[in-house]
C-alpha cells in the first residue's frame, strides 16, 4: 500500500513509517513540525535505508493534503496528527479543538475528494473518562474529563458517522493506552519542543540533568501508593499494532471498528521513577505537586480482542521501555 502519515514525523509516527516501510509499505509523511523534527527524516533513512518522502504541511490545510494524496497515489491513512496533552488540553481548549476536530475533518474531505476511504485513526484511552470499571475494553461507556480527550471523542464520534453512510470506508479507531520507549537503534524517541507533557521523556530529562526535578500531580489518589496508575507501551508494539490494524482493514467486510493497544498491566508514577533508576543507573529527584485538572486515578486496558482479531499483542517489558529512553536520550 501507498500509505500517508499525518503526524509522520511525531514520535508514534515515525516508530509506525518503519514498521510500515519494513512490511515493504510506501510511507509518505506529512507534519508540521509543531511538536517534531525534521531531522527525524534523516534518522529514518539511516533506519530503513531509505529516504521517505516528507511533506512539510497543516492537516488542516485541506488543498494540500489533497495535492498529497494524488502526488504520491495514497491508497491509506493513517493518522497521527493532534495535540495530545491532557493538562495543556485543559488550559488551551480552542487550539486543541481547532487542531484536533478541525483538522480531522479536513483530512475527511481530502480523502472524500480524491476517494481513498482506508483510515486508522490514532485516538486514546481517554475516551473512556474515569473508568467505572478495569482493565477497559472496547465496550466500556465513552465519557471524556478533559478536552483532550473530549476532542479525540467527537472525531470517533464523526468517523462511527462516515462509516454509517458509506460501508466502503475502511475505518479502524486504535484506542491507545500510554506510548513510551524508543526505537532500539536509539536514532528515534519521543523528543518534543519545549518542556515535555508526558512523563517518561519528563523522567528521562531529569536523568540526564536537563531539568532539576520530576512534578509528581498528586500522591492522593486511590492507588497502592497514592500516584496515577497508567498501563505504558513500548512504541514499537504500538507500531506493530498499526501495521496489523492496516492489514485487517485489507481484508475487513466491515466499515468501521474499534480496538484497544494496551498491555492489560498498569504502573504508577513512583514505579516508572523507581524503574527508570534502574535502567538508567541515574538518581530521579521528584516533588509532590496537586492533582492536574482532567487527571483520573487508574487506567489500564483489556487488549483481548485485538490479540483475537488483529493477532497483536504488545511483548516489550517495562525494563524495554526504561532501557530504549534511556539509550536514546544519552544519543541525544
Amino acid at each position: 500500500m501507498n500509505v500517508l502519515l499525518t503526524g509522520g514525523t511525531g514520535y508514534i509516527g515515525c516508530h509506525t513509517a518503519v514498521a510500515l516501510t519494513q512490511a515493504n509499505h510506501q510511507v509518505v509523511l506529512y507534519d508540521n513540525l509543531c511538536n517534531s523534527h525534521l531531522d527525524v527524516v534523516d534518522r529514518l533513512q539511516t533506519i530503513t535505508q531509505q529516504r521517505l518522502p516528507f511533506v512539510q504541511g497543516d492537516v488542516r490545510d485541506t488543498p494540500l493534503l489533497i495535492k498529497t494524496l494524488q502526488e504520491h497515489h495514497i491508497t491509506a491513512v493513517i493518522h497521527f496528527a493532534g495535540l495530545k496533552a491532557v493538562g495543556e488540553s485543559v488550559e488551551m481548549p480552542i487550539a486543541y479543538y481547532d487542531n484536533n476536530v478541525s483538522g480531522s475533518i479536513s483530512l475527511l474531505l481530502a480523502m472524500q475528494a480524491t476517494g481513498i476511504k482506508t483510515l486508522v485513526f490514532s485516538s486514546s484511552a481517554t475516551v473512556y473518562g474515569d473508568p467505572r470499571y478495569l482493565p477497559l475494553d472496547e465496550s466500556h461507556p465513552t465519557s471524556v474529563t478533559n478536552p483532550y480527550g473530549r476532542s479525540k471523542l467527537h472525531i470517533e464520534d464523526m468517523l462511527a458517522d462516515v462509516a454509517q453512510s458509506d460501508a466502503q470506508w475502511r475505518i479502524a479507531r486504535l484506542r491507545y493506552f500510554n506510548p513510551v520507549g524508543a526505537h532500539d537503534s536509539g536514532l528515534i524517541g519521543e523528543d518534543p519542543n519545549g518542556i515535555p507533557n508526558n512523563l517518561m521523556p519528563y523522567i528521562a530529562r531529569v536523568a540526564a540533568g536537563k531539568l532539576p526535578y520530576l512534578n509528581v500531580f498528586g500522591n492522593d489518589y486511590p492507588t497502592p501508593d497514592g500516584t496515577g496508575v497508567r498501563d505504558y507501551i513500548h512504541v514499537t508494539d504500538l507500531a506493530s499494532g498499526h501495521l496489523a490494524a492496516l492489514q485487517a482493514l485489507s481484508l475487513s467486510t466491515q466499515p468501521l471498528h474499534t480496538f484497544n493497544l494496551g498491555t492489560g498491566q498498569g504502573y504508577s508514577v513512583l514505579e516508572m521513577v523507581k524503574a527508570f533508576e534502574a535502567a538508567s543507573g541515574k538518581k530521579v529527584p521528584y516533588h509532590i505537586a496537586p492533582r492536574r485538572a482532567g487527571d483520573i486515578a487508574s487506567c489500564y486496558a483489556q487488549a483481548a480482542k485485538a490479540a483475537t482479531e488483529l493477532k497483536w499483542k504488545a511483548s516489550r517489558t517495562l525494563d524495554d521501555m526504561c532501557v530504549s529512553t534511556w539509550k536514546f536520550q544519552s544519543a541525544r
